[in-house]
């Protein structure tokens, strides 16, 4: 098992939600998120004074997935994630993170069937 950590942005929520769906993958955490990497924040305009947000909002999702559905879940999220045909920055991070063992509350089931 593997926790899928993906960080998007809010507009992708919605498409990659379904996206995932088509492919099996219905259960994850949503999670709004501030932060920036590369871009370092953005330059807006109010009431025509000029300011630097240097957090941007951003949408964390936790997906918990089996081993057999790793890679189709990673390709998903990298193709309906990324902005344009090349990206940009700011379209995101993803993160795998090795799941030791699961739990099911419900049913008290454990392992791959509790994911």
């Amino acid at each position: 098992m593997k926790l899928v950590l993906a960080v998007i942005q809010p507009l992708k929520l919605r498409p990659l939600k379904e996206a995932l769906a088509r492919i099996g993958v219905e259960r994850m955490t949503v999670c709004d998120a501030l932060g920036y990497g590369r871009q370092r924040g953005q330059t807006a305009m109010y009431r025509g004074i000029e300011y630097k947000t240097n957090l941007l909002r951003k949408v964390a999702l936790e997906i918990v997935v089996n081993d057999d559905f790793l890679e189709r879940t990673l390709e998903v999220i990298e193709s309906v994630a990324r902005t344009g045909s090349d990206g940009n920055i700011g379209d995101g991070k993803v993160f795998v993170v090795p799941v030791d063992q699961a739990y099911r509350i419900s049913t008290g089931k454990s392992g791959p069937e509790a994911v």
